[in-house]
C-alpha cells in the first residue's frame, strides 16, 4: 500500500492564491529537480506564470488537486498558453553572481 504524500499547507495555498489571482483553468506541470524535490510550474488563463518547490513529484500532483488546478505537460498548448513578459525575460537572463 503506497503512503499519501504529506501536502504542505503553505503550497495549496499559493497554487490557490495563483489561481484566484489568474483564471481558470490554471495549467500545473510538475518536474523533478533533483535533491532539491520538484517544481511545480503553474500558468494561468491569463498566461502568468509562477512556481512552487515542493518535496517530490506525488506532493505536487498533491497540491495541483487541492487546488483545483489541470495537470499538464510542457505540450504546444501549454506552452502557447505562457505569456513571458519583459520583466521576467530580464530576470531569467540576468547573470547569477
Amino acid at each position: 500500500m503506497s503512503e499519501q504524500p504529506r501536502i504542505p499547507r503553505r503550497a495549496v495555498s499559493s497554487a490557490k492564491a495563483f489561481v484566484a489571482a489568474h483564471g481558470r483553468p490554471t495549467r500545473a506541470v510538475v518536474a523533478p529537480i533533483g535533491r532539491a524535490g520538484a517544481r511545480l510550474v503553474l500558468v494561468g488563463n491569463d498566461g502568468a506564470m509562477g512556481d512552487i518547490v515542493v518535496p517530490d513529484v506525488a506532493t505536487g500532483e498533491a497540491v495541483i488537486e487541492a487546488a483545483g488546478a489541470q495537470a499538464a505537460e510542457w505540450d504546444r498548448e501549454t506552452t502557447a498558453a505562457t505569456k513571458i513578459g519583459p520583466r521576467h525575460r530580464r530576470r531569467m537572463a540576468a547573470p547569477k553572481v
